[in-house]
Order: C-alpha cells, then sequence, then structure tokens
C-alpha cells in the first residue's frame, strides 16, 4: 500500500491544514498517512526547516506548504502506475 508521509512542525497551520486535507483523501483514495515532526529533529530540520509541510509519497517528494488536490491526485496515480 502506497504511503503519504507529511513532514511538519508543531503550531504550524500550513502543516495541520495539509494533515487534515490528507486525511480526507486517505479514506477516498487508500493510502497510509504518515506524520512526521521534525522539531528536534536536526537533520530533518536542516532538511526542510520552514518549508514544512513537506509531502513525500513512497519516499518521494511531491510538494511542500500546501496540498493541491488535482495535483496530488494525479501525481498518486501517476506513482502507482509505476510500482
Amino acid at each position: 500500500m502506497t504511503t503519504v508521509t507529511v513532514y511538519s512542525r508543531q503550531g504550524c497551520h500550513l502543516c495541520e491544514t495539509a494533515e487534515n486535507t490528507l486525511e480526507i483523501l486517505s479514506k477516498e483514495l487508500i493510502f497510509n498517512l504518515e506524520k512526521i515532526l521534525i522539531d528536534g529533529n536536526s537533520e530533518l530540520e536542516k532538511l526542510y526547516g520552514t518549508e514544512v509541510p513537506v509531502i513525500h509519497i513512497d519516499g518521494e517528494h511531491h510538494d511542500f506548504y500546501k496540498v493541491d488536490e488535482a495535483r496530488f491526485r494525479a501525481c498518486l496515480e501517476k506513482h502507482r502506475q509505476h510500482q
């Protein structure tokens, strides 16, 4: 099953919005949603800093800052076709 990972920070309103959108989409499009807080992880903070939320599909970078539903659906479908 496909895993969508959201790298986020506590208190980040963009992160909360992205996570809520992805939770709704996960029920329709059937994927595992993994949430990872980067707070306190120096490696992840260095990688993503203020670009959160960062979204990956099965470990591949998809997008950051927000979830564009149409773009997400298209990328998820394309990803699944290449599995």
